[in-house]
């Protein structure tokens, strides 16, 4: 019981830790989730050893990332971006994963990357929404072209990965089940979604909102409820969590997309990212293989491939956008694009326990991606100021 205490309060305590550390760069907000898995490494077997990713601290990880994946699943749909934002975030994604697959098979062909080509391509194809929005907002450019048309490939970035993820990864039935199954689950989906878009032009979001600001916050329980449903539902069908997850967030997105539904969103954020999620980056950077960075003289070649790889995949799509991006705007473009971590640590998580990738592999993409979002975003920043003078 009182390791229990122990590692509960430190990673508490780390939790509350990240967002101060994350503000002491003057001039940059660090992504707190590079400092909440950093402070898990810390902490973890591998450094100091104060705590450990096993019982309740591993429980609360496994409902942070399906947390994580429902509010993935409420932004997609809460998400603005319509038009030609929108189509060419689609089909510049759907670039990306082209490339993305055609270079992981090559370099699992000669050896340089160990993991399987379509995990590989999914990781590649990933841009962290979470990250690339909050620095937008804070440069001011949310609301410009260049922001709008970034937020749609970030969002693209997110949501093409999760479809890929739910329907094709670490199938557990054979395939004719498996397809049986999936489209059950759909149907089921689909439902879901009928009867919350028939919620919203019926007025009882109104009444959700009157109930929410009544202090006992049933509609938040609803949403958990729906989420919990989906979620066990996926698990009994065979299916993937994150499929279940996922399509949970569609659902209630439907349901509180716009203003009205702000007050809604506002408390599940505040579950997810101020409780849940935060035990899931902490409890990845505590079972991080470090000594895996220095296990051979190739694995720094490695991470840096990865690294060139990020951006090679997400950076092609400017292709896509030359006739909406000027040339100077193009490659901090594809910086930001190129900037992925929270889906990169859910499908190395995904990976290892399904056993598609060894703990190894996992820190080689691991580290590229915390460097993705460590390096990147200040370079693609520091472009964009460059050239305010001239605008």
């Amino acid at each position: 019981m009182e390791t229990f205490n122990a590692d509960l309060l430190l990673v508490a305590f780390v939790a509350a830790l990240a967002p101060l550390l994350a503000e002491l760069p003057r001039g940059f907000r660090l992504p707190v989730v590079a400092v909440e898995i950093l402070l898990g490494i810390f902490i973890g077997p591998q450094i100091l050893g104060w705590a450990s990713p096993d019982g309740v601290i591993a429980i609360l990880g496994q409902l942070g990332l399906t947390f994580l994946l429902f509010l993935v699943g409420i932004g997609v749909n809460s998400s603005s971006i319509r038009g030609t934002p929108l189509i060419l975030a689609t089909s510049g994604w759907l670039f990306s994963f082209l490339i993305a697959m055609f270079l992981a098979i090559a370099l699992n062909t000669v050896g340089l990357i160990h993991t399987p080509p379509l995990l590989a391509a999914v990781a590649l194809s990933t841009t962290a929404l979470g990250v690339v929005s909050p620095i937008l907002e804070d440069t001011g450019e949310l609301d410009t072209g260049f922001g709008t048309l970034l937020l749609g490939a970030a969002a693209m970035g997110e949501f093409g990965p999760m479809i890929v993820i739910s329907l094709l990864l670490i199938p557990t039935h054979p395939a004719v089940l498996h397809s049986i199954f999936l489209v059950i689950f759909i149907a089921v989906a689909f439902t879901a979604a009928y009867f919350a878009i028939h919620m919203r032009s019926s007025g009882l979001l109104d009444r959700f909102r009157e109930k929410l600001h009544g202090g006992r916050q049933w509609p938040v329980r609803l949403c958990i409820l729906v989420q919990a449903l989906f979620v066990a539902l996926s698990a009994e069908f065979g299916l993937n969590v994150v499929l279940g997850a996922f399509a949970a967030g569609m659902v209630v997105g439907l349901v509180s997309r716009g203003e009205e539904g702000n007050a809604l969103r506002n408390s599940l954020d505040a579950i997810g990212y101020g409780f849940l999620i935060p035990f899931f980056f902490i409890g990845v950077g505590m079972r991080f293989n470090l000594a895996a960075l220095w296990a051979g003289p190739l694995v720094p070649v490695q991470v840096i491939v990865l690294l060139l790889l990020f951006l090679t995949v997400r950076g092609a799509p400017v292709l896509v956008y030359r006739r909406e991006l000027g040339i100077e705007d193009r490659l901090p473009f594809a910086l930001y694009s190129a900037t992925g971590l929270p889906l990169i640590a859910v499908i190395s998580e995904l990976g290892v326990h399904s056993g598609l990738i060894t703990a190894d592999h996992a820190a080689e993409l691991l580290s590229a991606a915390m460097l993705s979002v460590l390096v990147f975003p200040i370079l693609a920043m520091n472009l964009r100021k460059r050239r305010e003078p001239a605008g």
